[in-house]
């Protein structure tokens, strides 16, 4: 799977992650190939221009703490060293994309399916508390969709009434001391008004394996000023990028 950081989809919302090259084998797609195809970037590739310093913190996090726990070794070449380390750094973040993909394909066939199943502890409290938070929805998962200049794929959603956008953000740890960002707001502001519902209720979800959740819903005035901001960012990455 192509990193998320880097999704296209072609006009009909389909997803076009990878094409064939011309040596015939599957490769990630790049933005050569969606000037050429006519292909759309998605939220999170937008978003991508942006500074995080939260995560530009954690990354730095990582990268001290694997130092410390592989120390250079005997007649060991600084160069050398330094690549230990910083490969071990991004196998925590590796980790956790991994630990996030599976949960999501989890919740994302429990929304799907019909069938009755034994579900994880997190997908039997994330329902539950959706439940209690927004009442009886018929949701609809992982939605693809184009327009505007810009794509997506949304965890969740429901068309009712003004409609209800949600993203699910997966955690380690504890939720004791989660953290709402402006790009979260701008995501869902973005998916909201690509779904064809601009006054959509939107949320975050937290959860981790261990079956907390939290659902975090946002204003519908900082929603409209974010929504503001992703415009400026994609009318950056256009120009910038000659799409």
């Amino acid at each position: 799977m192509a990193l998320e950081s880097t999704h296209w989809y072609a006009a009909d919302g389909s997803p076009a992650y990878t094409i064939i090259g011309k040596n015939g084998k599957e490769r990630n797609t790049t933005v050569k190939d969606a000037r050429e195809l006519g292909l759309f970037p998605s939220v999170t590739t937008i978003m991508g221009v942006m500074a995080k310093p939260g995560l530009n913190t954690w990354l730095q996090q990582q990268v001290l703490l694997a130092a410390l726990t592989l120390p250079r070794l005997p007649d060991e070449a600084e160069a050398d060293w330094l690549t230990r380390v910083m490969q071990d750094a991004k196998s925590t973040g590796r980790d956790a994309a991994d630990r996030g993909t599976r949960m999501h394909g989890v919740l994302e066939s429990f929304y799907r399916s019909a069938e009755p199943s034994v579900w994880p502890d997190y997908v039997i409290e994330t329902d539950r508390t959706m439940l209690e938070h927004f009442g009886q929805k018929s949701w609809i998962a992982e939605t693809s969709a184009a327009d505007y200049g810009y794509a997506g794929k949304v965890d969740l959603w429901c068309p009712e009434g003004d409609g209800i956008v949600i993203d699910f953000k997966t955690k380690e740890g504890s939720l004791d001391k989660v953290a709402v960002y402006h790009e979260h707001l701008m995501q869902l502001a973005a998916y909201r008004v690509l779904l064809g519902v601009p006054k959509a209720r939107t949320a975050n979800v937290f959860l981790n394996e261990r079956g907390d959740v939290q659902i975090i819903e946002h204003d519908n005035d900082d929603l409209n000023k974010a929504f503001e901001c992703f415009k400026c960012l994609l009318s950056f990455y256009k120009i910038k990028n000659n799409i």
